[in-house]
């Protein structure tokens, strides 16, 4: 099984400026998911939504093309990638040909559906449906201009004057405040920060909770989300620890934690877990992104 430690994270590493999917390093969330409870059927649904700023191939050509890309792994795959591996496949298509834009796409979409679904099939029958795969959209420079930044939506936790002492996860700073009607509402912080589990360089994120339940303290809240600095784990962990924290912790109706990243190596990523069905979020870049 692949672990973080035997990633390309830290190493120094050749970048190959022709097509290699070998270079796509797959990490299993179940050993993850196990810390915080996670095991059998999730109680989440969701994805990951990543973006790619730094995408080029050549044309039949050897003429350069350009394009953004967003890529959406379902929560349920039983892997995700590991960012800088991502990276250097995506580097692979630097100086290789491809027909059109439809051939890169294609080319993505396999290779990164094999990676994050790599493994699941070992004890599945032969007739069950072959796993989705991964969404992919690529956008070309014709439509730059068109891409929106926008905060995300909420009352701001950062209004708040707080003290805060922890600085690794404390789920016990989080508490529903006692004899209150049951609110919906959804709170917004840009202070979630957490750091590369294998180089322990920082990872910056603005964050929005929304729920349906007894009320949450926002105070113990904000301190629960800051107690995350020092603490050293891959985004799409954080996010399933926040989100069952509080859905263990404050026992919500419903419940969905959002968390943007600011990107790293010209990629960023930004999970979405949701108790509930309902669409994904628009994967719409915010200032710090």
């Amino acid at each position: 099984m692949n672990t973080p430690q035997n990633s390309p994270l830290g190493q120094a590493t050749a970048y190959l400026d022709q097509y290699d999917a070998s270079l796509l390093f797959p990490i299993a969330r179940a050993a993850k998911r196990a810390e915080i409870g996670v095991t059998g059927a999730l109680p989440f649904l969701g994805a990951d939504m990543w973006t790619a700023f730094e995408l080029s191939w050549l044309n039949l050509r050897g003429k350069p093309q350009v394009a953004l890309a967003r890529f959406t792994v379902p929560c349920e795959s039983p892997n995700i990638i590991e960012s800088k591996s991502f990276k250097l496949y995506l580097n692979s298509f630097n100086n290789t040909r491809f027909a059109d834009v439809d051939a890169v796409k294609a080319r993505l979409r396999a290779d990164l559906s094999e990676a994050v679904w790599r493994d699941a099939g070992k004890n599945v029958s032969p007739d069950a449906a072959a796993p989705p795969s991964i969404g992919v959209t690529l956008l070309l420079p014709e439509l730059f201009d068109r891409e929106p930044i926008y905060e995300l939506d909420g009352l701001s936790l950062d209004r708040l004057d707080v003290e805060c002492t922890h600085y690794t996860p404390a789920p016990d700073l989080l508490r529903v405040v006692p004899d209150e009607a049951p609110v919906s509402e959804v709170l917004v912080s840009n202070l979630l920060k957490s750091n590369c589990p294998v180089t322990g360089q920082p990872d910056w994120a603005s964050v929005q909770i929304s729920y349906s339940g007894a009320p949450i303290d926002q105070e113990g809240l904000l301190q629960y989300l800051v107690s995350f600095r020092n603490h050293n784990e891959f985004h799409e962990q954080c996010v399933e620890r926040i989100f069952m924290d509080l859905w263990t912790r404050c026992k919500p109706v419903r419940l969905a934690v959002y968390a943007r990243y600011t990107r790293r190596g010209g990629l960023d990523i930004n999970p979405f877990r949701t108790s509930y069905a309902q669409a994904l979020p628009a994967n719409v870049r915010n200032a710090r992104q």
